[in-house]
């Protein structure tokens, strides 16, 4: 129980639990970008999907019920491709931010998006037309402990990944994902049914996409709850004890009372594809607590195939994100750990 033992301010748990800014987290995350390199936010573009990707989303009755454009966002999404010409030879990617995050980076304040990823994938040859992101949330900081797993962004990222599968015809898609993201889209391959008092009640995602995906890659997961959540209590939409991230508690053996949708994913494993990694950080400042929840990393992913870990400066929450691209190619281009 060590390591339960820190204070915590309620608005630094607020933002811990939310997986959202820390000023000081994002400050040390851009200076280290700075110092290796890896500062292209003004590389990719920010204009959202290609108009051919857009009209056949349109034509397929995938707008506006899932609104995966989202032209309300600069950087609201990305990918798609420039003709019906346009020939997809890599596997596609599909991207998945996490809580207050977006599809691509614009220079705001903890929103960094997928652009250092997926510059180097198209340094490594990849094509618009086979790397793809959307925005599954507000976008706002000031939101994060209000995101939970709900059924709109469970179904907005399921339906996302079937569309890009259709539209590039290609037999599988490799995932990757951050955050709040990593659990948003475990479900939505795992489908089955899932509940959202707030939505209805009973629904069911789909069968399983297992088939779908040659590899998934969990970047900073909470996939076995937070342990700040454990400070606040399940007091907020993120830290909920039915759809959030809330650890539960130690019964002396045994963890009780996990979220129920944490422990849907958890009573299976290597479902999430073919080949299952985990990027994650001891250093994580959002996580904290050495990554740990329970004595266990809660960013690892059961059954997964490998993974990638990191133990310091300037490896935390957001640049296990952006500063590992090259990571995140060779696990799904290689399927190896380098």
């Amino acid at each position: 129980m060590k390591h339960l033992s820190h204070s915590l301010s309620l608005a630094a748990a607020l933002l811990l639990a939310g997986c959202g800014v820390e000023q000081e987290g994002l400050e040390i995350s851009q200076q280290a970008a700075v110092e290796l390199g890896t500062t292209t936010q003004a590389a990719v573009s920010t204009s959202g999907f290609t108009p051919h990707f857009r009209n056949w989303l349109q034509a397929n009755g995938y707008e506006p019920q899932y609104n995966l454009i989202r032209d309300d966002l600069e950087g609201g999404s990305y990918g798609g491709k420039a003709s019906s010409s346009d020939t997809v030879v890599n596997q596609p990617v599909i991207f998945i931010h996490g809580n207050s995050d977006k599809a691509i980076g614009t220079g705001s304040m903890g929103q960094s998006g997928w652009t250092n990823s997926i510059e180097y994938f198209q340094s490594k040859g990849y094509k618009t037309s086979e790397l793809y992101a959307t925005t599954w949330g507000p976008a706002d900081a000031g939101l994060s402990a209000y995101q939970y797993h709900s059924k709109t962004y469970v179904m907005k990222l399921r339906k996302f990944i079937e569309a890009v599968k259709a539209y590039t015809g290609a037999s599988k898609v490799d995932i990757i994902a951050h955050s709040m993201g990593v659990t948003l889209a475990r479900k939505a391959i795992l489908g089955g049914w899932a509940y959202d008092s707030l939505e209805g009640g009973d629904y069911y995602v789909g069968p399983s996409l297992t088939s779908s995906v040659d590899t998934f890659v969990g970047i900073a997961g909470a996939n076995r709850g937070l342990t700040s959540c454990y400070q606040t209590g399940p007091s907020t939409p993120t830290c909920g004890s039915t759809n959030g991230l809330y650890p539960g508690w130690w019964a002396g053996w045994y963890v009780a009372g996990r979220s129920s949708y944490l422990n849907d994913l958890l009573a299976q494993s290597r479902f999430e594809g073919a080949y299952r990694y985990a990027i994650h950080s001891t250093a994580d400042e959002i996580i904290g607590y050495g990554g740990l929840v329970y004595g266990e990393y809660t960013a690892r992913i059961p059954g997964q195939t490998g993974e990638k870990m990191y133990t310091s400066y300037p490896y935390g929450h957001f640049n296990s994100k952006d500063l590992t691209a090259d990571v995140q190619w060779n696990m799904v281009k290689n399927h190896s750990v380098p």
